[in-house]
C-alpha cells in the first residue's frame, strides 16, 4: 500500500528529522552516524525492527495532528478577522446612521423653535385685538 504524505506533512517530518518510505506498512531502525543527530529512517526490510510499528505511526499522527491545528488555528484567526471585519462595517454604519439622527434632530428642535416662535407671534395678535362679537346662525 502506497504512503501519501503532503508537502506540510514532508516538511514537519524533515523537521524533525524523520523519513518515510513510500510504502505501509512502517517499520522503524534508528541511525546513529558520525555527525548525525539521531535522526529516524523508516525501512520496511529491517528484518527485526528495534522499535515497535505503533511508535511510527504516533509519529505520523503527532505529525497529521500538528497540521491539523496549524489549520485550524489559521482558520480561527480567518473567522476572527471577518467577524471582526463585520463588526467595524457595523459599527461604522451606525455612526454614520447617528450622525445623520443627530442632524435631523437638530433641525427638528430649530423648525419647533421658529414654529414656537410664530404660535406666539399669532397668540400676541389676537389677544391685542378686541373679542370680536358676531352672530352664528345654524341653518
Amino acid at each position: 500500500q502506497q504512503l501519501c504524505l503532503t508537502e506540510e506533512e514532508k516538511r514537519l517530518l524533515a523537521q524533525e528529522g524523520v523519513t518515510l518510505p513510500s510504502t505501509l506498512p512502517l517499520t522503524q531502525v534508528r541511525v546513529c552516524g558520525e555527525g548525525d543527530t539521531g535522526g529516524v529512517v523508516w525501512s520496511r526490510a529491517h528484518p527485526s525492527p528495534p522499535f515497535p510499528r505503533q511508535a511510527e505511526e504516533r509519529i505520523l499522527k503527532k505529525v497529521r495532528r500538528k497540521i491539523r491545528n496549524k489549520q485550524s488555528a489559521q482558520d480561527s484567526r480567518r473567522r476572527k478577522k471577518e467577524y471582526l471585519d463585520g463588526l467595524e462595517s457595523r459599527a461604522a454604519a451606525c455612526s454614520a446612521q447617528n450622525q445623520e439622527l443627530r442632524k435631523k434632530v437638530q433641525e427638528l428642535e430649530k423648525l419647533n423653535g421658529s414654529l414656537l416662535q410664530q404660535l406666539q407671534a399669532l397668540i400676541m395678535r389676537t389677544s391685542n385685538k378686541a373679542a370680536q362679537t358676531g352672530t352664528c346662525i345654524l341653518v
